[in-house]
């Protein structure tokens, strides 16, 4: 199951490292506790909207920017799911056809049994 709280909570995590900034200085700046910052950032808690905006002001990140990123990331995870629900199917091999040779020029006559693609041989009569 892709839970919502933990992508926003990686999202504002790459922001904040992008900065180059700590928790406890961001923390700060939103006036959250440097705990429950990092429970957001662990996507251990859901941040309401006041608080998400009180996050984003301290990153200098417009909201919009914020869920833009974190709907590209459940867009991917989504992705992610449906391809490994989807049933593996195994490689489809060419039909093989066996095909009898009697006697090759200069050779003496001797069964000789040839596998390949039946589209891919042609077989020519002297």
């Amino acid at each position: 199951m892709i839970l919502l709280r933990r992508l926003l909570g990686d999202v504002l995590r790459r922001q904040r490292q992008r900065q180059g900034r700590t928790l406890r200085e961001v923390s700060s700046s939103a006036r959250v506790s440097l705990g429950y910052l990092s429970e957001v950032e662990r996507g251990q808690k859901e941040a309401s909207s006041e608080l998400l905006s009180a996050i984003c002001d301290a990153l200098d990140v417009r909201m919009s920017e914020l869920m833009r990123e974190v709907s590209d990331e459940l867009s991917l995870a989504e992705l992610a799911v449906s391809a490994a629900s989807e049933p593996v199917r195994p490689p489809v091999r060419p039909m093989l056809n066996s095909v009898s040779v009697t006697s090759v020029a200069g050779v003496p006559p001797e069964r000789v049994t040839i596998k390949a693609p039946a589209e891919a041989v042609d077989v020519v009569a002297a």
